[in-house]
């Protein structure tokens, strides 16, 4: 990252001078990319499993997304001439004749997601680029964006895709149907949780348990862009969802600028940011607390590469990490990342760049239960740490009955905003990282399938899942996702985390799954043709990944310290006799390597019998403390904890352990 990606700073430079000057130079860049007619911009790097053709809509329709806030806040300026170029795009991409044409609806299912960027941009712009396209050219778009009426199947956030695209044709005259509005609308009502959180899909079995940046960046922000391109007023059920969500999504943000590591599509980056912008155009949230909170995010981002040598935004967090991707994710994907730059359609007079911000101060450390998702949110703002301890979210889409992992981007008890799993194929195969296994004779880890929550109160959280162990012919540690052959179900896996400080005591126990029929579900039946595995097993609880440089950290046997002081550490309180840290490379998007610490038993555990550990991730400064220890009281129906500093909280257990 350069430092011309900035305007010289001077009195009268304001934020939003900074943002549109991004704005412009990654404009610049990949203009360097676009085909001659300029209706396929193909960046360099791998491509989507969708393919290269539909990868250079992909980056002509987010880009053109990015130059149409960027020009509608300016009330139409546009010295660098985007709108010719992106209208000579437009008119070569949508001409059957032409070479450089774009795949049709029909011939690319991700052209959907593609043309209702465009349908946004060509709304936002509509006085100086819409109203003066030739007839031919108008009646060409509308033609290709027309592709999507009648479409169905859409089960997720794709159904506001096909809402926009059909508001913009509406809006110019072309076709759309109100049977795929009344669809859509009963799927959104049918995937909305409460408190402002949608789940992006079902499970296989039916569940609502996928919550990721998706709720934020598509089911908030779309509704408010739908309103704008029908020119009316967000809807009072939106506006309400959103104001809810805002109020929980500025809590995943850490105090450095850092945004929650959790959940798909994260090389999107700074996309994050966009209900937060949708807050403020909505007038939901306090002028001035958007522009603040995307301040800190664009500049850590930016500082810590996220933009290349040759002005691009390549595939992954900070700098380039090609591990981050998806299959659906190609070069021109990140993007999406124009989103986060929503705000740029607000004049440099809004209150919003210019009101004073007011936010409140916030305790050294703090502790908020999001019930929707079921997560514990702990912050930490000395070291800027955010913490979710995940009771709820496992984003699981199937398919049933078939082999799979634990997937890292969702199933892991704990995400933060300075760690990640490790993403080699190795480590996915092995999970380890903020992670409770079963290990088997061989000390193969288990993998968990989908979460059910148990219980999620103000500083105590408890879920289960059934775990499995994967297979392949030649013994029970897959090393490659192509070979993984089978699996082995096994038993129900019930964790809970009690919150205290920075400190989570992280408790474990084993039960026999429930009998067929007991809970009966599609992704049951389907396992039902894999064995059953075979105890004893042993108990392992991971810690938080620790990213480090080779020499630039310390360890003693249950904690790792960093330079900066940010410490990783699990100490085992109950039935967890051995302890080690494992080093890893090549599967963090933060550093170079990592280390993690575990606690595991050294015999096997019976039905029943909690363990338990402390786990720990943060710096002195934010009161970590490896001596805290707590007291536990193992009863029928709860686990009694009793802190050092007096504090006391009771873990439900629904009858399942032994005293």
């Amino acid at each position: 990252m350069t430092t011309t990606y900035r305007p010289a700073e001077t009195a009268q430079t304001t934020m939003r001078d900074t943002w549109q000057h991004v704005a412009d130079r990654l404009l610049a860049a990949v203009s360097e990319h676009a085909s001659p007619s300029g209706a396929l911009i193909t960046l360099p790097g791998p491509a989507s499993a969708s393919g290269r053709w539909s990868d250079g809509l992909e980056g002509f329709a987010r880009t053109f997304l990015l130059a149409a806030f960027r020009v509608h806040g300016a009330d139409g300026a546009d010295p660098a001439g985007l709108l010719e170029r992106y209208g000579r795009g437009l008119a070569a991409g949508t001409d059957p004749a032409n070479p450089e044409r774009w795949p049709t609806i029909a011939e690319r299912r991700q052209a959907v997601v593609e043309a209702a960027s465009i349908s946004i941009a060509l709304s936002e712009t509509r006085p100086w680029l819409w109203d003066r396209l030739d007839d031919t050219v108008r009646e060409r778009v509308v033609a290709w964006l027309a592709g999507v009426v009648g479409t169905s199947g859409y089960s997720n956030n794709w159904i506001w895709f096909q809402n926009v695209i059909e508001a913009f044709l509406a809006s110019v005259g072309g076709p759309w149907r109100q049977d795929d509005l009344d669809r859509n609308h009963d799927l959104q009502e049918s995937l909305y949780v409460r408190d402002g959180w949608y789940s992006d899909g079902r499970g296989p079995a039916g569940a609502r348990r996928s919550f990721d940046y998706y709720a934020g960046w598509a089911w908030h922000v779309y509704p408010l862009l739908h309103a704008r391109i029908r020119g009316a007023e967000l809807e009072s059920e939106h506006r309400e969802r959103l104001r809810l969500f805002v109020d929980q999504a500025r809590d995943l943000v850490g105090s450095h600028g850092d945004p929650l590591f959790q959940g798909r599509s994260l090389a999107y980056r700074f996309a994050m940011l966009a209900p937060l912008w949708a807050g403020a155009i909505a007038g939901v949230s306090p002028s001035g607390e958007a522009r603040e909170i995307a301040g800190t995010v664009l500049d850590r981002f930016l500082a810590a590469g996220a933009v290349d040598d040759g002005g691009l935004l390549s595939i992954g967090w900070h700098g380039a990490f090609p591990a981050i991707r998806q299959a659906y994710t190609g070069s021109s994907s990140p993007y999406w990342a124009s989103k986060g730059m929503l705000g740029l359609l607000l004049p440099a007079g809004h209150p919003e760049w210019t009101a004073t911000a007011t936010t409140p101060a916030r305790p050294a450390v703090s502790v908020r239960t999001l019930s929707a998702p079921a997560w514990l949110v702990v912050r930490s703002e000395r070291d800027g740490v955010v913490r979710v301890l995940n009771h709820g979210s496992d984003g699981f889409r199937g398919p049933a009955g078939a082999p799979r992992a634990d997937n890292p981007f969702y199933h892991r008890l704990g995400y933060s905003t300075s760690t990640s799993p490790s993403l080699t194929r190795a480590g996915v195969a092995q999970p380890l990282e903020s992670h409770v296994a079963l290990l088997d004779a061989d000390g193969a880890p288990s993998h968990r399938d989908a979460i059910e929550p148990v219980h999620v109160g103000e500083r105590v959280a408890v879920s289960r899942s059934r775990v499995h162990w994967l297979d392949t012919p030649a013994g029970p540690a897959p090393l490659d996702v192509a070979g993984w052959a089978g699996l082995r179900r096994g038993p129900q896996v019930t964790v809970a985390s009690v919150v205290n400080g920075v400190h989570e005591l992280r408790l474990a126990w084993w039960t026999p799954a429930p009998e067929a029929g007991a809970r009966p579900s599609a992704a049951a039946d389907a396992d039902a043709v894999w064995p059953q595995a075979e105890g004893p097993w042993r108990i392992r609880i991971g810690g938080w990944a620790l990213p480090v440089h080779t020499g630039e950290w310390t360890s003693t046997p249950l904690s790792a310290v960093r330079a900066d002081g940010l410490t990783t550490a699990v100490i085992g309180v109950r039935g967890l006799d051995d302890a080690g840290l494992a080093e890893r490379s090549g599967g963090d998007p933060f550093a170079p390597g990592t280390v993690t610490p575990w606690a595991a038993s050294s015999v096997a555990v019976p039905a029943g019998q909690v363990v338990a550990a402390v786990v720990a991730l943060g710096s002195a400064d934010a009161g970590l403390d490896p001596a805290i220890v707590p007291l536990l009281e193992v009863g029928a129906d709860a686990v009694v904890v009793r802190w050092p500093d007096g504090t006391v909280d009771s873990v439900p257990t629904s009858g399942e352990v032994t005293a």
